[in-house]
């Protein structure tokens, strides 16, 4: 396939799409950023770093959601992994900053090989995902919690954002989280919490952060990371692409969405990835009723995204004067299907049950042994129960 020309990219773009683009950037830093936030401190990023994050993340979404659509002229949606955000914001093993940022390049390496070799569709039928699920279960259950603790310093504002998710999650369910945000926004600015002194328009400023590993940081994050966002991500991503009725080549789309991470990684950003839920919003009719003509609405989120990682360091300040619970609040909110979705996914089939169970308790006790993180004595626990309990062949 050729890359589009300037002509036909004109002639091929509208308005539906331009919204449809806006949409998806909106749902996807709405529902989560806060999390990539406080994933962030969580390794001790500073401000300057944190909107460092925000600007490579935003790059690195804008230039594959660009580059790939107009090269395959199908929506090829990215997004930064959200499992792998809370991955970070749930770290208990006290890394430093540079060996997170270790962990990111190793990673994205995984990733690309995973990518361009094509193991990675391969392996689609083959990744053990009752544990994988169980194990991201483990690690988001924090943050259904956190909603309800946010309860106890501020019921008033948690309670409205809880009736708000609710009444539009029945309604309007595409928009459910922003309008969440939204309400959340609203009671925290008349209840004089929200602090926007601070605020101000500004560009954000690559900081870079030489890696270093760590064996720690590479079973405890980095191998975690790639399992979590292979499984939890790209490969409902490909889903979501087929499903829509569109084919593109996995194999490269994969490997360049990893060698950019790689390029990014010093910079912040921790995990690109293909896009499940907002890639949808792109590949449907409200974007074009031509489905040959939908691509544009990918493009379109990839120029949002370009403009919103330059201004990262307005997002950080402005995610800074949010109250804690109302943080708190929404990054638990905007989990809650993928928590429901993961402990279904864990829990499904009988035979790898008892085994899921094991990766989701010991995820989510936050258990850091020889300074490596829960989420990979979870899989390991979880894959010597599976390996313990397989049914024996009968002779």
């Amino acid at each position: 396939m050729s890359v589009s020309s300037p002509t036909r990219v004109l002639r091929d773009s509208s308005l539906s799409a331009l919204a449809a683009g806006f949409v998806t950037v909106l749902v996807g830093f709405a529902s989560s950023a806060v999390i990539v936030f406080q994933a962030a401190q969580s390794v001790g990023a500073s401000q300057a770093q944190i909107s460092s994050w925000i600007l490579a993340l935003g790059l690195g979404m804008g230039v594959t959601c660009i580059g790939l659509s107009l090269r395959y002229r199908v929506p090829v949606v990215t997004a930064w992994s959200t499992p792998a955000a809370a991955m970070l914001a749930a770290t208990t093993t006290g890394l430093p900053l540079s060996d997170a940022i270790g962990a990111f390049v190793v990673c994205a390496v995984l990733v690309a090989i995973a990518g361009f070799s094509g193991v990675f569709e391969k392996m689609l039928g083959r990744i053990p995902l009752p544990l994988a699920a169980g194990m991201l279960a483990g690690v988001l259950l924090r943050f259904g919690l956190d909603t309800f603790v946010a309860l106890k310093t501020q019921p008033a504002l948690v309670l409205a954002m809880l009736a708000v998710y609710l009444l539009t999650r029945r309604l309007w369910p595409r928009y459910a989280v922003i309008a969440t945000l939204l309400v959340g926004i609203l009671v925290a600015a008349s209840s004089g919490l929200l602090h926007l002194g601070g605020v101000t328009l500004a560009p954000a400023r690559p900081a870079w952060v030489t890696p270093s590993f760590s064996f720690a940081a590479l079973l405890g994050l980095a191998l975690p990371m790639f399992v979590v966002t292979m499984a939890s991500q790209n490969v409902p991503g490909v889903a979501v692409i087929r499903a829509s009725g569109y084919q593109v080549p996995v194999s490269p789309v994969i490997g360049w969405t990893g060698a950019l991470n790689v390029l990014l990684a010093p910079f912040g950003a921790f995990s690109l990835n293909l896009a499940a839920i907002t890639a949808a919003i792109c590949m449907g009719p409200e974007a074009h009723p031509d489905p040959a003509r939908r691509y544009m609405a990918a493009v379109w989120a990839g120029v949002i995204y370009l403009v919103v990682g330059l201004f990262g360091a307005t997002v950080v300040t402005l995610l800074a004067a949010f109250p804690k619970e109302l943080v708190m609040a929404i990054a638990g909110i905007a989990l809650l299907g993928t928590l429901g979705g993961s402990l279904s996914g864990a829990l499904k089939d009988e035979g790898s049950r008892e085994a899921a169970l094991v990766t989701f308790l010991i995820t989510a006790s936050g258990l850091t042994l020889a300074g490596i993180g829960a989420a990979f004595w979870g899989l390991l626990g979880g894959a010597l129960t599976l390996l313990v309990l397989r049914p024996r062949a009968a002779h």
